[in-house]
């Protein structure tokens, strides 16, 4: 209930996103490879991020 009004933060969102792709990578590597390597460079992009937003 009081968690209703909460913010997300930067990191949060950037998580959600991350593990979102992360599924569909692996859910692409067995019948697209192209199309595979974009999500998880894309993925890896996003976790770089979170990095640096950790520091």
């Amino acid at each position: 209930m009081f968690g209703l009004f909460k913010k997300t933060s930067e990191i949060d969102k950037l998580q959600k996103t991350y593990e979102k792709l992360m599924k569909e990578w692996h859910a692409l590597s067995t019948t697209n490879r192209a199309e595979s390597d974009k999500k998880y460079a894309e993925a890896q992009k996003i976790q770089e991020r979170i990095e640096q937003l950790q520091k």
